[in-house]
């Protein structure tokens, strides 16, 4: 494999971010050595981020990180730099779109799915307009669904 230099420029926040987009970023490494994606999973509630954390690393993911709330996530995306962020659309200080928004904005390298308890009916025309990767229902999430939407 062919390392390529990245041009860094600034976010927005201050920190400094790849300037290609997450694909070229992500380089595939983690599937070229057979390795899981370092995932950061932000969901306010406890018990589910457990379950997430099981189940994508049952399915041959990293989990590098947690976070219960928009904010926190976003600290974590900076501090921790994680391929992969699973989103909770409903998050108690902003949703999963504003925090999908926000990173896009800081030109985060980072591929976001975002998950919810609801159907993606319920978003309507949100979700194709969001820069997330993808949606996965709370109840579809495996690490093979996850995967399929970073092929």
């Amino acid at each position: 494999m062919t390392l390529t230099a990245v041009r860094t420029e600034p976010s927005r926040c201050g920190m400094t971010w790849p300037s290609a987009s997450p694909d070229v970023v992500l380089g595939r490494w983690w599937k070229d050595r057979g390795m899981g994606a370092g995932v950061l999973v932000v969901d306010d509630d406890a018990q589910f981020r457990l379950t997430a954390r099981r189940l994508l690393e049952a399915g041959g993911f990293s989990i590098v990180g947690e976070a219960a709330d928009g904010a926190a996530a976003l600290a974590a995306v900076r501090r921790l730099a994680p391929e992969v962020v699973l989103l909770d659309v409903q998050l108690p200080d902003m949703d999963g779109f504003e925090v999908c928004r926000r990173l896009a904005l800081d030109g985060a390298p980072v591929v976001v799915i975002l998950v919810s308890s609801r159907p993606a009916t319920a978003y309507g025309g949100r979700l194709e307009r969001s820069s997330a990767r993808g949606f996965v229902a709370k109840e579809d999430l495996t690490g093979a669904a996850v995967r399929a939407l970073l092929e």
